[in-house]
């Protein structure tokens, strides 16, 4: 844990392959900027009764985001480990703790997410299609599903090189394309208020706003849905240019661009379309459109689509890191752990969360969302404890760690609470089957990760994979250095977590770095 501590192969190859300000902050607008805020404005409003409320509702969720933000920043160049919540909980020794949460995220969170917004993409582009080449049931369905699976392993193979040479160029240019989307609605919605003197839906902002505190508390829970994603950027720290300077800007300068889009959309909707439009409609961009844009009507799907590319691509970058963190924890088999060095790609936990996606597409993933939604903010309450527990035992971190106001972190602290006992309340089916699914990952940790040797069979089977994962894709593993594990010289294999035996031989790891320094 000393910050003295060798680099592994993954931190080395980083070093190489990393992200700068800019594509660091259009990971964090793309990862926010989804469906959301196409979604979330008529539940908001039916919650809030009033624009005003709705607005500051809007405003309260940026303002928490942000001292969300301020938090993570810390912790991101505190722990400089690749993981988000699950580093940061490993970190401070609750390995059971981190664990329970991550094989729900792993196996069912970034998967499911992944999963919905690739539908989602097919069903856009199909509705967009439909004047000019209408589809009969089930050949449209067929076709939203093949164009999502397309989207997603083209997003893949993208990942699979280095993110600096694919990856986060594309994603740079996929946010600004987004950002001009969205922009259209702004300016329309803005010409029609200022130009037009449609201000009739906002003469009285606040006339007959909920006073219901239940009710106010779900509309924050709501547009809090839409911020998702901030903590982007703490999956793949080791992959930031100067950390130290980078995070703070992108991370908070990404919340507070988002913040005011979300406000000028808000504002560009409740302009032209009435709060019973608006709370009574399940596509409010298409009905703003119509009322306002005629014929370009039809691009708002197209739109959509564009958005949900840079956001699925945030996702893909978010679940390999995770899941590659894991692996190289020693939390899951070595073989998910394997890395090109050249790309620093974690190509065998993209692939692995490919397959999951895939997958958790025959299921039901909106009721799935459901059920993991209180494991998100649950991992967050544990991970502000850490924070806090870290400051108050001094435990050594990071010598260039940026620290802040320990009020900011009491209180998103008290805030991530908070999010987990409304769910108690309001969702409480979900609720209890989100902790089941906690639970049961406490009885995996205690299965395969309490006992000092796993069976045989077991150790034959993650050597074994882990040897044609290095072979076919052109990956080393990248096991992170442990007390009780051998370290071996420079470019010679960690050992993994329960056996001493190397996993490559010399001959196969020399025919191994010869191949990759090909590619």
């Amino acid at each position: 844990m000393s910050s003295e501590e060798p680099p592994t192969v993954g931190d080395i190859a980083a070093k190489r392959h990393q992200m700068g300000l800019w594509s660091c902050m259009s990971y964090v607008i793309a990862n926010i900027v989804g469906a959301g805020i196409f979604i979330t404005p008529g539940p908001i409003l039916q919650y809030t009764y009033s624009n005003g409320l709705a607005l500051v509702v809007w405003v309260g969720c940026g303002l928490i985001s942000l001292i969300g933000g301020i938090c993570y920043i810390e912790l991101g160049t505190s722990i400089l480990d690749p993981g988000c919540d699950f580093a940061y909980n490993v970190y401070v020794g609750w390995e059971s703790v981190a664990f329970s949460f991550m094989w729900v995220g792993v196996v069912m969170s970034f998967p499911a997410s992944a999963a919905v917004q690739a539908q989602t993409f097919g069903q856009y582009i199909v509705a967009g299609l439909d004047p000019v080449w209408h589809l009969e049931h089930p050949y449209s369905e067929i076709f939203e599903r093949g164009l999502g699976f397309a989207l997603i392993i083209v997003l893949t193979i993208l990942n699979l090189y280095a993110i600096d040479k694919y990856a986060s160029k594309f994603q740079v240019v996929v946010t600004i394309a987004k950002l001009l989307s969205l922009a259209v609605i702004i300016a329309t919605g803005f010409y029609f208020l200022v130009f037009k003197g449609w201000t009739q839906n906002l003469e009285h902002p606040f006339a007959g706003s909920n006073t219901s505190p239940g009710q106010i508390s779900l509309a924050f829970y709501g547009a809090l849905w839409s911020f998702a994603g901030w903590d982007i950027l703490n999956y793949g720290t080791p992959e930031i240019y100067k950390p130290r300077r980078t995070m703070p800007i992108a991370l908070l300068g990404g919340v507070t661009i988002v913040t005011l889009i979300y406000l000028a959309m808000n504002i560009s909707y409740m302009t032209v379309l009435t709060p019973g439009q608006i709370m009574n409609s399940t596509a409010v961009a298409a009905d703003f459109a119509q009322v306002t844009l005629g014929n370009f009507s039809y691009a708002i799907p197209f739109m959509i689509a564009l958005l949900l590319i840079g956001t699925l691509n945030s996702n893909i970058f978010c679940g390999s890191r995770f899941t590659h963190a894991a692996a190289r924890e020693g939390h899951l088999p070595t073989f998910l752990s394997c890395i090109n060095e050249e790309s620093n790609s974690p190509r065998a936990a993209l692939l692995f969360q490919l397959i999951c996606t895939i997958a958790v597409t025959f299921v039901d993933t909106n009721s799935l969302i459901n059920y993991v939604a209180f494991v998100m903010f649950g991992q967050r309450v544990f991970t502000m404890t850490a924070l806090m527990w870290i400051r108050y035992r001094d435990i050594p971190v990071a010598p260039d760690a940026i620290r802040v106001p320990i009020i900011f972190s009491l209180l998103f602290w008290i805030i991530t609470i908070a999010l987990v006992v409304v769910p108690f309340i309001e969702e409480t089916t979900h609720t209890i089957v989100g902790v089941g699914l906690v639970l049961m990952g406490l009885v995996l940790y205690l299965i395969f990760m309490k006992p000092k040797r796993l069976p045989q069979f077991l150790t034959n089977f993650n050597d074994g994979m882990t040897r044609i994962t290095c072979k076919v894709l052109f990956t080393t593993p990248d096991l992170k250095h442990h007390q009780d594990e051998e370290k071996i010289g420079e470019h010679e294999q960690l050992s993994p977590r329960f056996t001493h035996e190397p996993i490559l031989n010399q001959e196969e790891r020399a025919t191994l770095q010869e191949n990759v320094s090909r590619m």
